[in-house]
């Protein structure tokens, strides 16, 4: 099964690598810190862009109370995540919560687009072994990139652009596993209504509320009584 899964989180594994390298190449210059207090940070925290995020904070004195709460509003997008797998997670037991822990955004999009059997006890121990494979590579990656950051001197700038390529990725195999492109459309468009109106901090989040409500009125458009079909009388 363990072959399997890393089949499965292999994209995964490219993207946070070198993301983690960067993220513990900036704590380790940045920051005057143990090396080993960046891969903690991607055992407990274990948020990507929260993590840098909150690097470039504490790197500017902010206080833990401004670094948490801007983490919050990064993060608030889990919220949505969470919700769609309700039915997904349930009877999971103890495995409930280290898969709502582990959810990020490329473990969501792993679960939610790969093949599932109809045995749920064995989907969810699948699911919970993606999301312990996924954060292994992130933590892994923190603790490379903070001994590089510490002992090794080298130019990382475009790095980041990892990211962008995972969700590519990502991209493409959700459109593979639902055969549906208006999702793909209306993140597109939610992205552009929130880059030419939304201030560069806030985008994220409303780009977000964007495309939620827009699929739940195609939602609600589909389930319209109209469109639902008409019921056989004998």
């Amino acid at each position: 099964m363990n072959q399997n899964v890393f089949k499965l989180t292999l994209p995964i594994l490219f993207g946070y690598l070198p993301l983690g390298m960067a993220f513990g190449v900036l704590f380790s210059t940045q920051l005057d810190y143990a090396w080993w207090i960046a891969p903690l940070m991607g055992l407990v925290i274990y948020a990507g862009a929260g993590q840098i995020l909150a690097v470039s904070l504490l790197a500017a004195n902010a206080g833990l109370l401004e670094v948490a709460v801007a983490m919050l509003v990064l993060n608030a997008r889990h919220l949505f995540y969470g919700l769609s797998l309700l039915g997904q997670f349930r009877g999971a037991g103890w495995r409930k919560g280290y898969l709502i822990f582990g959810l990020t955004d490329e473990t969501y999009s792993l679960l939610t687009s790969r093949a599932r059997s109809g045995d749920s006890r064995s989907e969810q121990e699948i699911d919970f072994r993606i999301t312990a494979f996924n954060q292994l590579y992130w933590i892994a990656g923190c603790a490379l990139g903070a001994l590089l950051g510490e002992w090794v001197a080298f130019n990382s700038t475009g790095i980041e652009f990892a990211l962008v390529a995972l969700f590519i990725v990502l991209t493409i195999e959700q459109f593979k596993a639902l055969g549906n492109t208006f999702p793909i459309w209306a993140g597109a468009f939610a992205a552009g209504i929130a880059m030419l109106l939304i201030p560069a901090t806030h985008q994220l989040i409303a780009a977000i509320a964007i495309v939620t409500a827009v699929l739940l009125i195609q939602y609600r458009y589909q389930r319209e009584p109209g469109l639902e079909p008409e019921a056989t009388h004998d």
